[in-house]
């Protein structure tokens, strides 16, 4: 299906949802913020063709080209592996500059904005460096390594007045399911809520893998970055008797298996439910108490929260962590097991929503009681839903904050950061969510931030 026609299909579908007058009002009158003069000037002079460079040309980072080619016009390309650069210039259409190195892009004074598709260990520092060069950024998620560099994201922002959207496309796409859902809660059809869970899957194990020379395309040493200084290893191919031997590596796709560059399944589905169940319930300007862990499975040792062994995929494959919210009177369950989605538990009903699904008691009452005609643009900060990319280009040039901010984004995924804390540590914590620390943990608390390798060192 065509992007035109998927936006048509999500336009029918919001309409039907809260009524053609709610459709086809006007978004609402938001304050543009952190708005600098010079960028107040670009946005207005640019054309409706805004010029993009798209940084980390892996599987998902194509992708966000392929949608962000519906509004903008690409005219640099960059990865650290000379194919993926190679395939994602012709994916552009031909016309794209290669690069290898992001600097050489950021320095660049026609790229408005950035596309960051990079393994998650270079979000941070690559995001930065955008903003302070004067672009705008779509950054996937999870957005951070560590919480220490979301408060530096954050920061930035606010200093920059870069628009920053978050690649967590639950809050825009599929459907608007979950649009829907964060609207019926927000509209206190399930009263009080005081459990959600959120169902993300197992993660990966893999055997023992050998070192072998990086592929010749590959900069394995710029690939690393801020991670430490590794052999390569990567699995594959065939046996002697001509069987398929499972893929499995230390790079691109198979990133998120390892603490060094990523959470596991813990941040990279956490931070999509994990962000609509703090959206849904207005957690998402503020952190759990506590973290109480349940259950944790992991396919190495581990020895004071390291793994004892650098040979193997590393992080969770199998956890149940439980962080609460004391004010608000609320556990937030982070699990591998049960249906993928969120399920909300109020005393008025129980909700369930996935990618695929959106059922319940007050989902079925909708019939018979709708949601006001105003519920999903207030929702999505007072404009009507378009596509998280849309939102994103529509945000380049209002000025207004985009549907998924930095702020709320980094507030989420620090949940998932702190269960992965007590995961590696295989302990509860305490946690201050005011001035986001550790209470009484100096171990805990080192795991905040990490040492980054020189020359690669994070900086605001």
């Amino acid at each position: 299906m065509s992007q035109n026609k998927r936006l048509s299909s999500r336009r029918s579908f919001f309409k039907q949802t809260v009524g053609a007058a709610g459709a086809a009002a006007t978004g609402g009158g938001l304050v543009p913020y952190f708005l600098t003069a010079s960028r107040a000037q670009a946005a207005t002079a640019s054309s409706d063709r805004p010029l993009i460079a798209c940084i980390g040309n892996g599987g998902q980072g194509n992708h966000n080209m392929g949608l962000a080619m519906n509004f903008a016009d690409v005219i640099a390309v960059c990865d650290v592996d000379s194919g993926r650069a190679a395939a994602a210039k012709q994916a552009s259409g031909g016309k794209a500059d290669v690069y290898d190195d992001y600097r050489k892009v950021l320095d660049r004074k026609d790229v408005q904005a950035v596309s960051i598709g990079t393994p998650d260990h270079w979000h941070t520092k690559i995001a930065i460096e955008a903003m302070k060069a004067g672009k705008d950024v779509y950054c996937e998620k999870p957005l951070t390594l560590t919480i220490d560099e979301g408060k530096k994201i954050c920061q930035v922002v606010k200093e920059t007045g870069a628009v920053f959207q978050v690649g967590t496309q639950q809050r825009s796409d599929f459907d608007r399911l979950f649009l829907r859902a964060v609207a019926i809660i927000q509209s206190g059809r399930l009263g009080k809520v005081s459990k959600v869970s959120c169902a993300i899957n197992s993660a990966e194990s893999s055997p023992q893998l050998p070192v072998i020379a990086p592929p010749k395309e590959l900069n394995w040493e710029r690939w690393l970055g801020q991670a430490p200084l590794v052999d390569y290893r990567w699995q594959g191919g065939k046996d002697a008797e001509g069987a398929d031997i499972p893929y499995k590596s230390r790079g691109h796709y198979e990133f998120r298996w390892w603490y060094e560059y990523s959470g596991g399944k813990m941040t990279d589905w956490g931070a999509h439910h994990v962000d609509v169940a703090c959206w849904a319930l207005g957690l998402d300007q503020t952190g759990p108490n506590s973290v109480r862990v349940e259950l944790c499975e992991h396919p190495v040792p581990f020895e004071k929260g390291y793994p004892t062994r650098d040979d193997m995929y590393n992080t969770a494959t199998a956890f149940r962590v439980v962080n609460t919210f004391d004010d608000a009177g609320v556990e937030l369950t982070i699990r591998h097991d049960t249906d993928n989605g969120v399920l909300f538990e109020g005393d008025k009903g129980r909700l369930f929503v996935s990618r695929g699904k959106l059922a319940g008691k007050p989902v079925e009452e909708l019939a018979e009681n709708p949601l006001p005609v105003d519920a999903l643009r207030k929702a999505f900060k007072g404009s009507e839903p378009v596509s998280h990319m849309q939102n994103f280009f529509d945000c380049v040039r209002s000025r207004k904050e985009p549907q998924s901010d930095v702020f709320s984004h980094h507030r989420s995924l620090s949940n998932c950061h702190l269960a992965n804390i007590a995961l590696r540590l295989n302990r509860d914590l305490k946690w201050d969510p005011v001035k986001e620390a550790m209470i009484g943990d100096n171990e805990a608390q080192s795991f905040v931030a990490r040492e980054q390798r020189k020359g690669y060192e994070i900086t605001v």
